[in-house]
């Protein structure tokens, strides 16, 4: 089997996408997921958030929970809103988000990526998984027989992939989609034999895909397909729902820390133990790191601004990441910080809310401390995976986020 290949998409029918589309699945609270689906029967948060419709005391893990999401998607089959392509397609997908310095815009493919080539690592992971949110989509996929949920995959620089992409996105797409974020979404369909071939033998060509956002998506994928083929069937579920994007296209934000105190120390005490790994400076605006190896710091109702001592970055995938270096020399030996995953005493802001969120979590008292750091680049996040490495906790936040909804993959 290719690295990847076309498959039969299920798609909303011609002008049903706005009343569709749905953020992800895992950025929503149940109660948001509840709010952004009122008066709106054909969500996709009905599908994959179908606690929602249920009462609020029954767990979002319930056997009931995934019995309703199988309920409701067939429910949109029944009523049209919801169509299966009658043969296998690839599909263009653009994302197009505003930015005070000018619109940015990232052209990927939807495609079936191979299972067997995510268990043997050349569908690259950097991040571990919990078997908790596994099961989860497990049981989701099983009851739905299908993969909602795309996983966004990076490829290497190819201008080749790039210009067969690009080819696809033209003219009248089939979906169009403005979210309330912003975010604009637009799909068009790939049906050419011809051209399906050229793109798969051009990403069969490829040495590796990267996982960007999606490992318990992919990992269950993975689990499904090993039981199939345990009971003796083979199916689609030897793939699994992906989008892949240039490497160079793909936009990740920086990934903030705030600490609830400051482990016994003072505000004189902490700054001063900082200057045996940072060079200190006052700042009278809010600092938004530059480069790697700097960081701002907000303490108190004065920002710094950190940078990490030269000698002291490893020639290291893992240890030399600014998350790596911000833990090695500060939240550990100073805060008390050991455990990025269980430590209650640490949250994680993502870049997108701004640094006025850090002001904001440290100013009320709820946080002693707050860092911004640098965003993470995705030729890092390629040298770790390539390492057989994986990433610290929360080191990238990628933005912006894929739709639920748009295309999906049925198992047959």
């Amino acid at each position: 089997m290719s690295l990847i290949q076309a498959f039969r998409g299920l798609r909303p029918a011609a002008g049903q996408a706005g009343a569709i589309a749905a953020p992800p699945y895992d950025v929503l609270s149940s109660d948001e997921a509840r709010l952004r689906a009122a008066d709106k029967p054909w969500s996709f948060l009905h599908i994959s958030k179908p606690e929602i419709d249920l009462p609020r005391e029954v767990d979002p893990y319930a056997p009931a929970v995934y019995a309703k999401a199988s309920e409701n998607l067939a429910k949109m089959l029944a009523a049209g809103v919801l169509l299966r392509d009658d043969a296998p397609c690839y599909y263009a997908y653009r994302l197009t988000m505003p930015g005070k310095r000018g619109d940015h815009v990232q052209t990927g493919l939807v495609a079936a990526a191979n299972v067997a080539d995510y268990d043997s690592n050349r569908i690259r992971k950097h991040e571990f998984t919990r078997p908790d949110k596994e099961d989860d989509r497990v049981r989701q996929i099983e009851a739905l027989n299908a993969q909602t949920g795309p996983v966004l995959l990076a490829y290497p620089a190819s201008a080749t992939a790039d210009a067969l992409i690009d080819a696809i996105a033209q003219g009248t797409p089939a979906a169009d989609v403005t979210a309330d974020d912003g975010i604009r979404h637009q799909i068009w369909v790939l049906q050419d034999a011809a051209k399906i071939a050229a793109i798969t033998q051009t990403f069969d060509a490829m040495t590796a895909l990267y996982i960007a956002d999606g490992h318990h998506r992919s990992a269950a994928a993975s689990r499904v397909a090993a039981a199939r083929h345990q009971q003796g069937r083979q199916s689609s579920a030897d793939s699994f729902l992906s989008v892949i994007f240039p490497h160079h296209q793909m936009k990740i934000l920086d990934y903030n820390r705030v600490v609830k105190d400051l482990h016994g120390l003072d505000e004189s005490a902490l700054v001063t133990r900082l200057a045996a790994a940072f060079t200190v400076e006052d700042s009278t605006q809010r600092v938004r790191p530059a480069r790697p190896g700097e960081f701002g710091m907000y303490l108190a109702g004065r920002w710094r601004k950190l940078a990490i001592k030269p000698e002291l970055i490893p020639d290291d995938p893992v240890e030399s990441l600014d998350v790596s270096l911000l833990s090695n020399h500060l939240l550990g030996p100073l805060l008390g910080i050991a455990d990025l995953r269980r430590d209650k005493r640490i949250d994680f802001v993502g870049g997108i809310r701004g640094l006025g969120e850090l002001e904001k979590r440290v100013d009320s008292g709820e946080m002693a401390v707050a860092f911004a750091l640098h965003p993470t680049r995705m030729d890092q996040l390629m040298a770790v995976a390539d390492s057989n490495n994986v990433m610290p906790p929360k080191s990238t936040w990628f933005e912006p986020k894929l739709a639920d909804g748009l295309v999906s993959h049925v198992l047959d």
